[in-house]
């Protein structure tokens, strides 16, 4: 991992851009100048993030962070970037829940200023565990941390997945359930397969995925609970943190009306795949963290409502992610960084938590 080469994740050249933007703002606040424009080195690669500075003496925020739909040309990881559903799922949380998410400024939904569509919103400051290396690694300021710390964020950011489930009015979440029939989860779900055909058109198929696809449906949930809110994203990488607890919440471009467990199952596995990719590399991570038994326990104590049917929520979010990691070796392949030409019999091998996926499929997991 050390030495591993790092995915592209933009195709953009950050000098026009900040040019671009600068005649953008004009438009809003004339006379304003971009200042300190930065593109994070923690870029992720569907959504683009710039920084910079707001000068102007009736600027609502000094600092601020621009979030911009990915560059079509680049081989995007989803097929679709929806910075509008973004802008109005961040506006309703900070109007119906104590959630703490950045305040939003300003919507363009016209691709023609910066190449795609973005919206603008305040600057969180803070500290983010980190993904590259992992947070689960040595060397980090989480991995420093004491036990009493990181158990005092461990707590805090169960509390941000409860309140926004218990505080969010489902109704107003209907608008982010996908076409389609069926129950809210079943819907989820169904989305999640298109994704996958769309990630594999053309091109290898896993095995694995589609194994794991029909465990889903040898296992389905007899009572799926309350469909709420979803983060989405939900994991405490996207998670800004003053001293140890949350003070900005990011990236709701996977918000949906599911039911609870999606959310949880998402924060349990995503910890766990960093854990076992820290373990399988010889260091021993945190393995007292954000396990799944004390999160389960915290959440039922905060919320009254005891998750259920985890075993097929983490392997769903198993399963989610391993269609985002082949999509990704596609994109690698396609730029020239992979192992070479992804093909039927390389194509599972490619998701860096096979292992952990098929032991799911076969019950040994857990």
């Amino acid at each position: 991992m050390a030495t591993a080469p790092r995915p592209r994740t933009t195709t953009r050249d950050p000098d026009e851009l900040g040019r671009r933007l600068t005649d953008w703002l004009d438009s809003r606040l004339p006379g304003a100048r971009v200042t300190g424009l930065a593109v994070p080195g923690s870029n992720g690669m569907s959504s683009e993030t710039l920084l910079f500075d707001l000068d102007h003496p009736d600027a609502p925020v000094r600092g601020c962070a621009l979030r911009l739909a990915a560059d079509p040309a680049a081989y995007t990881i989803f097929p679709v970037y929806d910075m509008e559903r973004q802008h109005r799922v961040m506006s309703l949380v900070g109007e119906h829940t104590d959630v703490p998410v950045p305040r939003v400024l300003w919507l363009e939904t016209d691709p023609g200023p910066l190449g795609a569509p973005f919206f603008v919103m305040a600057r969180a400051e803070g500290r983010v565990p980190p993904d590259v290396m992992p947070y689960t690694y040595e060397g980090n300021w989480l991995h420093s941390a004491t036990d009493a710390q990181r158990a005092r964020l461990e707590a805090e950011s169960v509390s941000v997945l409860a309140r926004l489930h218990d505080q969010f009015p489902a109704k107003e979440a209907e608008f982010l359930l996908p076409e389609g029939t069926g129950s809210p989860l079943r819907r989820h779900v169904d989305a999640q397969r298109a994704y996958y055909a769309w990630v594999v058109a053309g091109l290898a198929r896993s095995p694995l995925i589609e194994s794991a696809f029909d465990w889903l449906e040898a296992h389905w949930p007899a009572d799926e609970g309350p469909a709420v809110l979803n983060w989405g994203d939900a994991r405490i990488g996207n998670i800004v943190y003053e001293g140890f607890e949350p003070a900005a919440v990011l990236d709701w471009e996977m918000a949906a009306l599911a039911p609870r467990e999606v959310d949880l199952g998402w924060t349990v596995y995503l910890h766990r795949f960093f854990q076992d990719l820290t373990v399988s590399f010889g260091q021993a991570g945190l393995p007292g963290f954000l396990r799944r038994d004390a999160v389960e326990r915290r959440y039922a104590a905060l919320t009254g409502h005891t998750p259920r049917d985890m075993e097929f929520h983490t392997l769903y979010a198993a399963l989610r992610h391993a269609i985002v990691m082949l999509r990704v070796a596609y994109r690698q392949a396609h730029f020239g960084e992979g192992r070479g030409p992804v093909n039927a019999e390389n194509a599972d091998s490619l998701i860096l938590h096979h292992a952990t996926l098929a032991a799911m499929v076969r019950g040994s997991y857990w």
